[in-house]
């Protein structure tokens, strides 16, 4: 299953201005993903501009971007080799406070438009910076490109929105979610809706359950200054992971344009909800020290930065309910963490046992399994079958596939949809609102020690008791 993006795709936006240039997120994600996008010949003629604090330079600023084109150069196209270079050799930076009123604008009126401004910067500082701004005061042409998290509840996604909406029609708003790749997002709906052997069984007469995993090997790796305020619940469950539960239970759109597509998504996100009460519906847990990827690591509570008192969880899991026809009844499990033994980054759709199994059969009658894999994406589908030997024993087979895998990086893919004007790979924002309302119940309960704070090992499964480490090599 493919997806191929026109290589001669125009771009709308003709400056991207990156603010936060000096930050960790432009250097390791944000440039890498702009190169290679550049590189293949999707964004020609596109001016690049950087904005930060005093303490960064223009000659920094050149040097951080040939660097990253330099780095993307051997894998581009002829005409996208030509393109870096222009890219590293015009690109400019100012020095700007996005908080001052006015600073922004003025930068933003005198680049050529339509202009992105892409917000690299912590989340109460991006928000400053577009309460400080009036309207009117940029073209109407302008692109507010965000980062998650958007917001930290129901509330202040609210009240951003409507921050946001007074100054660009909310088309020109994109919410970036890197983890809806186009590739993912259009595989999970091709695999939906484009097999007749799968499209009349998600329901909840055939599922039994979904289950939605990313487990990662990778501890806090000196991002307690973003981590320790937002946890696993925050930092994946509550974005990424609601996103793709709504993919996998939207139903069919009439078109994968952008309304449709996000029309439907937002509808099921409005039926999702916690299944009962955060004490018998969640759970959360935190690393201890222990070994992971082959190095120790050390008790998240003494790691650089944490303030042991917040009671950060790096491990989530969540049991949720759609209510709604098609799902009505199905427990659908999210779990996200850091410092685990094994990477598990899967949705698991556990199907119902069949209901009659003529009598004489023998071994092991195990529910049918589809798995989607994610990054790489993967596919398997998990049946019983009568297995070499005795005919009347069951043995179980899988079938996988390797699904399509995008010549973009991530954020190169974000960057694709937001330079040519296409919002279908950004949240919307009543989505956003929709998503801080499922998980605001659980930040309460647990702010109130309503539920308890587990331990697990660094490079563990995580707690013992908790059910899904058992789905591990299931």
């Amino acid at each position: 299953m493919s997806i191929q993006t026109d290589i001669h795709a125009d771009t709308h936006v003709r400056t991207l201005l990156i603010l936060g240039a000096s930050g960790d997120l432009t250097g390791r994600l944000l440039l890498p993903g702009l190169a290679r996008l550049i590189g293949s010949g999707r964004a020609a003629g596109l001016k690049l501009a950087g904005a930060g604090a005093p303490g960064y330079s223009q000659e920094r600023w050149s040097q951080r971007v040939t660097e990253t084109c330099t780095d993307a150069a051997p894998t581009a196209t002829v005409e996208g080799k030509a393109q870096l270079e222009a890219l590293a050799a015009h690109t400019t930076f100012t020095e700007l406070d996005v908080t001052k009123p006015q600073e922004l604008a003025q930068l933003v009126n005198s680049l050529e438009g339509p202009v992105a401004v892409y917000f690299a910067l912590p989340p109460a500082v991006s928000q400053r910076a577009c309460e400080v701004l009036e309207p009117g005061q940029l073209p109407e042409t302008t692109l507010l490109v965000m980062e998650k998290p958007f917001g930290s509840n129901q509330q202040s996604a609210q009240e951003l929105n409507r921050t946001l909406i007074r100054l660009v029609p909310e088309e020109n708003i994109h919410r970036v979610d890197h983890f809806l790749g186009k590739g993912t997002v259009f595989n999970i709906l091709g695999l939906r809706f484009a097999n007749r052997l799968l499209e009349p069984l998600f329901t909840s007469e055939h599922v039994e359950k979904i289950e939605i995993f990313y487990d990662e090997e990778l501890a806090l790796e000196d991002r307690a200054g973003y981590y320790d305020g937002a946890g696993a619940l925050r930092d994946m469950i509550q974005s990424h992971l609601l996103q793709i539960l709504g993919l996998l239970t939207m139903n069919a759109p009439a078109t994968l344009g952008e309304r449709d597509v996000r029309d439907h998504l937002g509808s099921v996100l409005r039926a999702t909800a916690l299944a009962g009460d955060p004490r018998t519906s969640t759970r959360r847990a935190r690393y201890t020290a222990g070994t992971s990827k082959g190095r120790h690591v050390p008790d998240y509570a003494s790691e650089q930065g944490v303030e042991p008192a917040l009671k950060t969880e790096t491990l989530a899991e969540v049991t949720l309910n759609i209510n709604n026809s098609r799902w009505a009844g199905v427990p659908f499990i999210l779990r996200a963490g850091k410092a685990l033994g094994t990477a598990r980054k899967e949705a698991i759709v556990t199907f119902r046992p069949v209901s009659h199994l003529p009598t004489g059969f023998k071994g092991t009658d195990s529910p049918t399994k589809l798995r989607i894999g994610f990054g790489p994406d993967t596919l398997s589908l998990d049946l019983d079958v009568n297995g070499p030997g005795d005919l009347y024993t069951l043995d179980r087979v899988t079938m996988a596939a390797e699904l399509n895998s995008p010549d973009l990086l991530p954020y190169g893919e974000v960057l694709l949809g937001v330079l040519s004007g296409d919002p279908t790979l950004s949240v919307r924002g009543d989505t956003a609102e929709e998503c801080w309302r499922i998980v605001d119940p659980i930040l309460t309960a647990w702010a109130d020690d309503e539920v308890p704070l587990d331990e697990y090992p660094a490079g563990g499964n995580g707690p013992e008791d908790w059910p899904t480490n058992c789905t591990l090599n299931q």
